[in-house]
């Protein structure tokens, strides 16, 4: 279902880029765009997730695990990312007019528009750009910050939205050119997630075009019991994913194993709430086709703005 060998390549490649930048400027990434740098250290474990898939419940639209019922929600999924910038109750949706995919990038990299323009390709009915050209652009880039905005947009395109293996795909870039409006990406990727999973559920094949290391982080969060919280957790500085990826975890269970695990789950064996997780003020509920990064703006719906 999910080939991770097929980006392994992508995926050095971005750990490189960020292994080379010092302190001041990783300092500008966090401060922008949040913690997406711990999605590149963690582990895709395709056994876990082959198996998670499988409990994918099409009636009820989440996880059933034996006697447990769970799905990532919009609150989960915006404390893991950590951007601060980003507001919770202004949602994605694609508009109706929008600017072209050559001016997107334009404004994204700062360069020329002939530059650009020979360098966007056609897949299937989408139109993309090689991550090959976003990597040179960063390594050669003379202005920090859209080096930053360049690498951003690339694991958005390569991670959190593989739609195209080794491209960055024009509906990517639409929601990236939208965030100085201060739009939560968060329910476009969990429709993304849920579509994926519903897919790969009907079908028990094909690849899995979700974001595999948020969900993975999330899955694990709910199965990692603590005996009290740390107070860590309270301040604005925390990261979830940071502590997340400096967990050990066992990356050697068969299939198999998981899904006699994931069967016989109990009550008791779950965290009913992520340990990292502090009260907000508001969430917005995600159906299965909200938000969703590739559907028309009329087919949005279900979005509810909700205070507790």
């Amino acid at each position: 279902m999910y080939s991770p060998e097929l980006n392994s390549n992508n995926l050095q490649e971005l750990k490189e880029i960020w292994a080379q930048w010092d302190d001041e400027v990783k300092q500008l990434f966090y401060c922008n765009y949040g913690d997406l740098p711990y999605l590149l250290v963690i582990n895709v474990d395709k056994h876990l997730l082959r198996a998670l898939a499988q409990f994918w419940n099409f009636a009820y639209s989440c996880f059933t695990f034996g006697n447990v019922d769970l799905i990532p929600t919009v609150e989960e999924y915006t404390a893991l990312l950590h951007c601060l910038k980003i507001q919770a109750d202004k949602a994605y949706s694609r508009a109706v007019n929008v600017p072209t995919f050559v001016k997107k990038l334009i404004n994204i990299t700062g360069m020329s528009e002939q530059w650009v323009t020979v360098r966007i390709k056609q897949k299937g009915e989408s139109k993309c750009i090689l991550w090959k050209s976003l990597r040179d652009l960063i390594l050669a880039h003379p202005d920090t910050k859209k080096k930053v905005d360049v690498l951003a947009l690339s694991i958005y395109g390569l991670i959190i939205f593989p739609k195209a293996l080794g491209h960055i795909d024009e509906a990517v870039s639409d929601l990236f050119d939208r965030f100085d409006k201060k739009v939560t990406p968060v329910p476009a990727i969990l429709a993304e997630t849920f579509r994926s999973l519903i897919a790969c559920r009907r079908t028990s094949e094909g690849r899995f075009i979700g974001c595999a290391q948020l969900l993975l982080a999330w899955f694990h969060s709910h199965f990692w019991k603590v005996d009290k919280v740390s107070y860590r957790v309270f301040f604005e500085i925390y990261s979830p994913l940071k502590e997340l990826t400096a967990t050990p975890r066992c990356d050697d269970i068969t299939e198999e194993r998981w899904m006699a695990i994931l069967q016989n789950l109990q009550d008791e064996d779950v965290e009913w709430k992520a340990p990292w997780m502090v009260p907000a003020r508001s969430y917005i509920d995600v159906g299965t086709s909200t938000g969703s990064l590739y559907l028309e703006f009329e087919e949005l719906s279900d979005i509810h703005l909700c205070s507790y």
